[in-house]
């Protein structure tokens, strides 16, 4: 989960969620570790070798992913991305309240992104959906790419060792509401559906449009799930932080 945290003195082992009250009917303390940052790497390196075969798929072509500008630019911002954020990963262990993994939601999140891209290539392939001025509906995309993997790697590096990719919250937690949280409660999630969206855009065709919301209603799951465990652990911090931020979307003046 993108926990919502700052550090201060952990408490001791075993201790509740919060104090004087418990984690809500399912979650249970667990240590959650920490893969070293050459491991986070080297797992970045295989997700991006990844990302370029299903493009290579895409495209029908291979060649197409050093001949093609906007495979190179995509090549480019994923693996920069992916490498920083592995870097930004401590390589340590920590006590957190879990929930138990949601398994279909997860695997979605996962494999959403991947495809997002190379289902677009497929379809300027195929010319399929492809829309007038679609050269540059492909560079919006990857703008769109850039800005969305930006805001996520700004999420990650303001949470720092606070990060963890299960629904889970530490042990020694306060509210996180700076930066880019003083605006979105998830902004992480935001940054990653923009890069999906951007992705889907990438070639020009709108084939590969419902793979973003289907990302959306995946990360929607995944949010409510969080945001149960948060508001236990918070509670009217939380509530008053909630009721001035929106979820993925900053709230508008007088909004709900």
């Amino acid at each position: 989960m993108r926990a919502h945290a700052r550090a201060r003195a952990r408490p001791p082992q075993g201790a509740r969620v919060a104090s004087g009250s418990a984690p809500p009917l399912g979650w249970r303390p667990v240590t959650f570790p920490r893969p070293p940052v050459a491991r986070s790497v080297l797992g970045a390196l295989i997700v991006l070798a990844l990302d370029a075969a299903l493009l290579a798929l895409g495209f029908g072509d291979a060649s197409m992913l050093v001949r093609d500008p906007r495979a190179i630019a995509l090549l480019v911002v994923w693996g920069t991305a992916g490498v920083t954020l592995a870097l930004l990963r401590p390589a340590r262990g920590q006590d957190v309240t879990s929930a138990r993994p949601d398994a279909l939601v997860m695997l979605l999140l996962f494999v959403l992104p991947l495809v997002a891209a190379p289902l677009g290539a497929f379809g300027a392939r195929r010319a399929l959906y492809v829309p007038h001025h679609a050269n540059t509906i492909s560079w919006l995309g990857i703008a769109l790419v850039v800005g969305g993997l930006w805001l996520r790697v700004a999420a990650m590096a303001r949470l720092g060792r606070r990060f963890a990719p299960i629904v889970a919250v530490q042990s020694d937690h306060a509210l996180e509401t700076g930066g880019s949280y003083a605006f979105v409660r998830h902004p992480g999630y935001l940054g990653a559906l923009a890069a999906c969206l951007g992705g889907s855009l990438a070639f020009g065709s709108l084939l590969a449009l419902p793979v973003p919301a289907l990302m959306l209603v995946a990360q929607l799951v995944r949010v409510r799930r969080e945001e149960a465990l948060l508001a236990a652990r918070f509670g009217a911090q939380w509530e008053a932080y909630a009721a001035r931020t929106g979820a993925l979307l900053p709230r508008l003046p007088g909004g709900r």
